[in-house]
């Protein structure tokens, strides 16, 4: 007997059930593991400090743990210590706003409100109950512990906590947004958006793309051309949707348009779910020049011509290129009508300034090699 849909539709309603009862519990284990965490922490911290031990006697605490719990995994010496500063970190609310706020273990009621207790004592809006419980406690103490020793601001914190519980971010993809700067660079993208879109998607198309891009994931020398860049890019795709960030998909690389059979190439091209909307992506190697606004500019009147679906918004161009100056991007943008946008790329993290003057160059080092 074929199932009718009153049948397919309370399956549906039972497979609800469950997902939304294992997310629960495992969000109730994660918030336990926190409180556990925030405790010991607590305990290393006082006693540490009151007697004045080291860190030899946390290695050796971590070693009778495991003499006394055999197999105990999660509370090695480095667990420790990340627990001890877990506490110094967030002991006093986000900011270190009261040294009074206590984590209270007298009973299990107490205890699972404590870190609302002990977050939520600063006054920032920010910092709420609600962010508490739907935030805070949405992220691993890995998460945590990253966020912690990557992000000094409070604000940079913040924003790290709700993207990465907004986005389901992995502790591999919050350490590569760390590392390329996301906080500091959204919204900082040399645009003509408020001219070309309406109010509300030329904000929310600010907030999707940054100024600055880190493909750390391919290496290019200064000999190779936009093609040979495009390939190692569509060979690391999805490494590199990652690095665009939420709601794109790839659509084609030198995807064609026709005008009277004459073809022409768009380098990439993508369409973002949020912004509901396609996007083209345009690769320099070099210096931004004026002319590849006009370029991008073209391609984007076909698209909304020929590809862009009736319910979508106007498409959307960047420029990725090394280089650019942003005087000149005013003046290049100043007649376009399409919205468009410039952004850079690094191939590398950038070495610490101590290191910078001890370590040869790239161009010096390939004399020498």
């Amino acid at each position: 007997m074929k199932p009718g849909k009153p049948y397919l539709q309370f399956v549906q309603t039972v497979k609800k059930q469950i997902l939304q009862s294992r997310y629960q519990a495992a969000k109730l284990v994660n918030r336990e593991l926190l409180l556990l965490y925030f405790s010991i922490g607590r305990s290393l911290h006082e006693k540490l400090t009151a007697a004045s031990w080291g860190d030899k006697v946390l290695q050796q605490i971590a070693a009778d743990l495991q003499k006394e719990l055999p197999g105990l995994r999660g509370f090695s010496y480095r667990s420790l210590k990340n627990m001890r500063q877990f506490y110094e970190c967030y002991q006093g609310g986000l900011i270190g706003q009261s040294s009074t706020a206590q984590l209270p273990v007298s009973s299990k009621q107490k205890s699972r409100s404590s870190l609302k207790n002990t977050i939520g004592q600063s006054p920032t809006a920010q910092l709420d109950a609600p962010f508490i419980d739907t935030i805070f406690t949405a992220l691993s103490f890995t998460h945590h512990m990253l966020v912690i020793n990557k992000c000094k601001e409070l604000n940079e914190r913040i924003y790290y906590m709700r993207q990465a519980v907004a986005h389901h971010w992995t502790v591999i993809l919050l350490q590569h947004h760390i590392e390329s700067r996301l906080y500091h660079k959204k919204g900082k993208l040399p645009n003509n958006f408020q001219k070309a879109l309406p109010k509300t998607i030329a904000a929310r198309a600010l907030d999707t793309f940054k100024d600055e891009y880190l493909l750390d994931f391919i290496n290019i020398s200064p000999e190779d051309d936009e093609r040979v860049f495009e390939s190692k890019i569509i060979n690391n795709i999805r490494q590199f949707i990652l690095s665009l960030g939420t709601g794109f998909a790839f659509m084609g690389t030198q995807y064609r348009l026709m005008v009277n059979e004459e073809e022409f190439f768009t380098d990439l091209l993508f369409f973002n779910r949020v912004l509901q909307c396609l996007v083209a992506i345009e690769l320099k190697k070099g210096r931004f020049k004026p002319e590849y606004a006009g370029k991008l500019n073209f391609y984007l009147n076909l698209l909304d011509d020929q590809v862009k679906l009736p319910h979508e918004h106007n498409s959307i161009g960047i420029i990725l290129c090394k280089e650019k100056n942003n005087k000149v991007l005013e003046y290049a943008f100043k007649s376009m009508h399409n919205a468009m946008g410039v952004a850079t790329y690094k191939t590398s993290k950038q070495l610490p300034a101590r290191l910078r003057k001890i370590l040869p160059d790239a161009d010096a080092l390939k004399k020498l090699l």
